[in-house]
């Protein structure tokens, strides 16, 4: 069992930037891929980025060049630092862990979420 909560989010202008954190708790956090996901009002709730257990990464179009992911194993950390915001990047924003990086059916455990909203 993974226990994941977000932080980090906010009400920011566009073209700004900001970092979002998740801190985990529970057993071999090392082991599993860890993933961003992000759900905007009235849309499916899509991956933006992950990060493997060997720290290869994936990044959805729409986001690359923008955003970064990271984790530190030692903390049992993973964070997203979010550049050149634009409003469409206003969602409620998850952390997840599981086996795959890219399939979100393989993300077992998750946050609860935290609100980025961007203004113009």
């Amino acid at each position: 069992q993974v226990n994941l909560v977000e932080s980090g989010g906010g009400l920011v202008q566009a073209g700004g930037s900001l970092r979002l954190s998740c801190a985990a708790s529970g057993r071999s956090f090392s082991v599993y891929a860890m993933g961003w996901f992000r759900q905007a009002p009235g849309k499916e709730r899509e991956l933006v980025a992950a990060i493997s257990s060997g720290s290869s990464t994936y990044y959805a179009d729409s986001v690359k060049g923008r955003f970064t992911i990271s984790r530190d194993n030692a903390k049992n950390t993973v964070s997203l630092q979010i550049d050149s915001l634009k409003p469409e990047d206003t969602a409620v924003y998850y952390c997840a862990a599981g086996a795959s990086m890219r399939i979100s059916t393989t993300y077992y455990y998750w946050g609860q979420g935290t609100q980025v909203t961007v203004s113009s």
